[in-house]
């Protein structure tokens, strides 16, 4: 979406190495839920292979938006949970910008127009 606005560190926050804090733009809000590693018939992918679910979780999520529109360029947060750490390579999430940070909270908000 070309029309976004990005607020890359609001009044006493600061600022972030490589994205805004907050993007904001015209239109609607394309929610997609939790996407599991299944193929189109319900049956798991890539039993034991974190790298070929990762793929599967991807291609899921590239097919949800569509169905109303969107892109991922549109995506404004991404949000992965794992189950196992040795995993998170596979989804490049290997824990928090540094160690130290112990926990992360996101938030999606909707403004009627």
């Amino acid at each position: 979406m070309s029309d976004l606005t990005r607020v890359p560190a609001p009044d006493g926050v600061a600022p972030a190495a490589r994205y805004p804090h907050v993007v904001t733009g015209p239109g609607r809000l394309v929610a997609v839920s939790g996407r599991l590693v299944r193929d189109e018939d319900g049956e798991l992918v890539g039993a034991g292979n974190a790298g070929a679910q990762a793929r599967q979780v991807f291609e899921n999520l590239r097919r949800c938006p569509a169905a109303a529109g969107a892109t991922f360029d549109d995506v404004v947060r991404l949000t992965c949970f794992v189950t196992d750490r040795a995993h998170p390579p596979a989804v490049r999430v290997a824990g928090l910008v540094r160690q130290e940070f112990p926990s992360e909270t996101e938030a999606l908000a909707a403004v009627a127009a």
